[in-house]
């Protein structure tokens, strides 16, 4: 059974490494008492009347200094293939699996279609959450099924991919924040290898990784060390400069706007989603107002990649610091653009 920590220090449990305590925190790493350990961090909560918080990799949560609740701390290992055939396989895949570390798993199995997700920091039980999403590619492509607890009770429960309510970087659980606590994520990737490199810089960088190895057209093992060589070389390390990846949505927008804003700005890069709206990067727009490698300090947009805000005080910073320079970035690019940035990560109240 997990014990009840009090008081836990939880500024190297996001990767923004924002100064943070818990009252109270429990590390779920059994999953035979998983049941068990949940029925008591309600009961605890109940009687403390303290809500419960899931922290998963914290690699997208902006947190408070003080933390008053009972963070569940989710650390589960496992894969188990459920289903399989000449095309496809299911596997069931436990929270506490890291998600970089999982996708390399698969290619090196022989299971594909997350490659293009490739060094997305995190865990695996938080990925339906946000629906990560890169280079063209959405996890909610690939998930069959979702096993969450219910917090509110401490029930099982089972969700299938039109359950969750996937959308742009959004779903059912990210609509119910709190609520649930993910134990288990089911995938169905396919066996044989298929490729999505329609992303400028992906393809091109993915043909050359063929063209070494030999093949005409790009394996996803390619797209995979592309998408690794190219993340490594625009986003720092959150290991080495403390981050939380892309900080905003990229707009999705109007036709008629983005006409307007390419009068006016010629090499805005888009992204067509259908006829009425199209997606423009977030990053060229903070780069284009003159923000890239600044902010309000100690919190920075990153000098390489302008969308990623780095903490140059790393557990010291605080929550308020973020919203000082998410503002000032936000008022710039609305002020040139006319387009209001919206923030990715999630902030704990």
């Amino acid at each position: 059974m997990a014990n009840i920590l009090n008081n836990h220090d939880l500024s190297h449990n996001n990767t923004m490494a924002l100064s943070c305590t818990a009252r109270h925190a429990m590390i779920l790493d059994d999953i035979d008492t998983l049941g068990d350990d949940i029925a008591t961090a309600i009961a605890f909560a109940k009687r403390h009347d303290l809500p419960l918080f899931v922290l998963s990799y914290g690699s997208n949560v902006i947190l408070p200094s003080v933390l008053n609740a009972l963070v569940l701390l989710p650390k589960i290992q496992g894969i188990e293939i459920l289903q399989e055939d000449d095309e496809r396989i299911t596997l069931q895949v436990a929270c506490g699996e890291n998600w970089h570390d999982f996708i390399k798993t698969c290619l090196d199995k022989g299971y594909f279609g997350l490659e293009n997700l490739a060094l997305i920091p995190g865990l695996v039980g938080a990925c339906p959450v946000q629906n990560i999403g890169a280079y063209g590619v959405q996890v909610s492509d690939f998930i069959t099924k979702v096993i969450a607890y219910d917090l509110t009770d401490g029930q099982k429960y089972e969700f299938d991919n039109t359950a969750c309510k996937f959308d742009y970087r959004h779903s059912f659980f990210k609509d119910n924040a709190g609520r649930y606590l993910i134990s288990h994520v089911v995938f169905t990737l396919h066996k044989t290898p298929k490729t999505l490199t329609n992303y400028g810089d992906l393809a091109s960088l993915a043909q050359e990784l063929a063209n070494k190895n030999g093949r005409d057209t790009p394996h996803p093992i390619d797209v995979f060390h592309a998408v690794i060589d190219i993340r490594n070389s625009k986003l720092p390390n959150p290991a080495v400069l403390a981050n939380c990846g892309s900080f905003f949505q990229n707009p999705i927008i109007p036709m008629s706007q983005f006409t307007a804003l390419k009068e006016r700005f010629a090499d805005l890069p888009s992204y067509p989603v259908n006829d009425d709206i199209i997606k423009i990067p977030a990053g060229w727009l903070i780069d284009k107002a003159g923000l890239k490698g600044k902010g309000v300090a100690p919190i920075l947009t990153h000098d390489k990649q302008a969308l990623v805000l780095t903490n140059h005080a790393p557990h010291t910073a605080t929550q308020d610091d973020i919203r000082t320079a998410q503002d000032f970035i936000v008022n710039a690019v609305q002020d040139k653009f006319g387009v209001t940035l919206v923030r990715e990560p999630v902030w704990v109240d």
